[in-house]
């Protein structure tokens, strides 16, 4: 059985108090998403009130979320950019209600270097950026000037037509060439290689079958030598495979893709259900390694 190997991950000290570290591979830890759009493909409109969203985060967190994911732009198949003003205009009013209230770390969803430098003054602490610096190394660049760690997630082509144009012929060779060359950008920017988390982008530009090759085949991207993030929560592949349900029944179909990212190597499962995905990560998480079973009893 794979045996995924063991990070750490250095957030920027703040105001209130020092630097904290995120230790990967010990156990998973689960990433709770939060959109703050109106056309997010899941749950798109129901958290775009500042106050609702705000609510949702502290949800989250009281559920099992390590981090939380906010993100003000979606990136769903055939969706729309929108300015970097709207996407802050959407994400700076949850930051600025969670300051102080939140006390898991905050990673902010974006591809514009202007809207995570203002997420970070605001709080971020994690840039997730679904573009792997497509845009250029300016992303890069906030990371290392504020000491945040970077998420690079592999997208082919756009979200407007990510899946109007051909797929990969070897979805793995694809995503980790991608990555290679965002991470050659990265550190050339002057981020260090352990404040970077390599995603393999499920979904994003690839076909449902190239989606579930992928999950099968994180030990080989594992090998990279980077922490993985896997985001597969109810993702278009599970409903096909599921005989067409729509998102808000892809729960169990979600649990299985959990499983397997961690079988697989996977440090931080990003999930809409945290939950049911907490008992999922934890049964699994005992089955890789069983002294967290005897662990988790011994706490009871």
């Amino acid at each position: 059985m794979f045996r995924r190997a063991k990070f750490k991950l250095r957030l920027p000290a703040t105001a209130g108090g020092p630097s904290r570290v995120l230790a990967l591979g010990e156990r998973t830890l689960l990433m709770g998403i939060l959109n703050v759009t109106p056309d997010s493909f899941s749950d798109g409109g129901k958290f775009l009130d500042a106050d609702a969203a705000a609510a949702r985060a502290l949800e989250l967190e009281r559920a099992g979320a390590d981090i939380l994911d906010i993100g003000g732009e979606s990136t769903r198949p055939g969706s729309e950019p929108v300015s970097a003003e709207e996407e802050l205009r959407r994400v700076l009013p949850v930051l600025e209600r969670l300051r102080g209230a939140l006390r898991i770390p905050i990673s902010i969803d974006t591809m514009k270097p202007a809207v995570a430098e203002a997420a970070a003054a605001a709080g971020a602490e994690i840039l997730n950026d679904v573009s792997a610096l497509r845009a250029g190394s300016a992303m890069a660049q906030i990371a290392r000037r504020r000491k945040l760690p970077l998420i690079l997630m592999h997208m082919r082509g756009e979200p407007r037509t990510m899946h109007k144009q051909p797929f990969a012929r070897n979805a793995l060779r694809d995503v980790t060439s991608g990555l290679r060359k965002a991470v050659t950008l990265a550190r050339r920017a002057g981020v260090p290689k352990s404040q970077i988390v390599f995603d393999p982008g499920i979904g994003f530009g690839k076909s449902a079958d190239q989606d579930c090759e992928l999950l099968a085949r994180l030990p080989e991207l594992a090998r990279l030598g980077f922490p993985l993030l896997i985001g597969a929560s109810r993702k278009r592949f599970v409903g096909r495979i599921l005989g067409g349900l729509p998102p808000h029944e892809r729960v169990w179909g979600t649990a299985a893709t959990v499983a397997a990212a961690i079988f697989g190597g996977a440090h931080i499962v990003r999930v809409h259900d945290v939950t049911e995905m907490v008992q999922v990560a934890r049964v699994t998480d005992a089955i890789l390694n069983p002294r967290l079973a005897v662990q988790a009893a011994r706490s009871k």
